[in-house]
């Protein structure tokens, strides 16, 4: 779909498209981009008969809604238009306006439902993925949503959080993979990836607050994480449980750089200028180990 889809005359096209597959009166001549619309059109149309059967999240519902008002508050849908300073009777133009203002209204009311159309079935192909493995056919929309996830994230913090979930995910879909060896050891590259974008943003954040919260987070994802992975050693092949065994040393080195980073915020030190795959690596407090 190109960058160019929701043009002027497109939106408008697509209104008329709607009021058309609502039954409205057909009076348009067919246009060469209704190849184009039809699928977004077919969309709208089923969702208004035969809602998703997936129950979508309530903070996806509010989410939509703000985003919904606020291109409706930008696009000024649902104000009064301004007065023309001619009367409108006075000349050919000035007859049309009500009706060119009436259909730019409803062609911005059209993308308006194009966007919840589409945002709304994406959301139930997204919940459906949620148990998809490498392989699967929904895969791919899986990890597409959690880097939307990312996107939207409003501070590292977040982020951070974001990518331990993701950690957590990649425990699940290894657990459904052992016995294939590839898929499992990548499956597992994933999950440690996911793990140290995590910590890096987690220990920076601890570092530039000088304070541990974040900290305490990692310590958590750590306890909870390390006992998931070590389910994965009951009856894994001897390939698994030496790949496995990697993950659980990385785990040991998260929880080590947590508590060094603690207990170098705890006496004061400056912030750390080294830094490695786990964030800052800060230096030894005088007097410990």
């Amino acid at each position: 779909m190109d960058n160019t889809l929701f043009s002027r005359r497109r939106a408008e096209r697509f209104a008329q498209l709607l009021d058309e597959a609502n039954g409205a009166r057909r009076h348009h001549v067919r246009s060469r981009v209704d190849g184009q619309l039809a699928p977004l059109v077919a969309v709208g149309q089923r969702l208004s008969v035969d809602p998703p059967a997936v129950e979508v999240d309530q903070d996806f519902r509010t989410g939509l809604r703000a985003m919904l008002l606020a291109t409706a508050e930008r696009e000024g849908l649902g104000s009064t238009p301004a007065a023309v300073s001619e009367p409108a009777a006075t000349t050919t133009r000035g007859r049309l306006l009500p009706a060119v203002t009436a259909r730019r209204a409803r062609a911005r009311g059209a993308i308006l439902v194009g966007i919840a159309a589409g945002a709304i079935a994406v959301s139930g192909i997204s919940a459906a993925s949620e148990n998809a493995v490498p392989g699967d056919a929904l895969y791919g929309m899986k990890r597409s949503t959690e880097r939307a996830q990312l996107a939207l994230a409003s501070s590292d913090i977040s982020r951070g959080q974001l990518f331990l979930d993701f950690a957590r995910t990649r425990v699940g879909e290894a657990a459904k993979l052992r016995g294939d060896r590839i898929g499992y050891s990548a499956v597992l590259d994933d999950m440690d990836a996911d793990s140290r974008q995590g910590v890096r943003l987690l220990t920076s954040a601890a570092v530039q607050r000088a304070e541990p919260g974040s900290l305490d987070t990692l310590n958590t994802f750590v306890s909870s994480q390390r006992r998931a992975v070590r389910g994965l050693l009951d009856g894994s092949t001897r390939i698994d449980r030496e790949r496995t065994q990697r993950s659980l040393l990385l785990l040991d080195s998260i929880r080590e750089r947590s508590d060094d980073l603690r207990a170098a915020i705890a006496c004061g030190l400056p912030a750390p200028s080294a830094s490695d795959a786990l964030g800052p690596d800060p230096n030894t407090c005088p007097g410990a180990r």
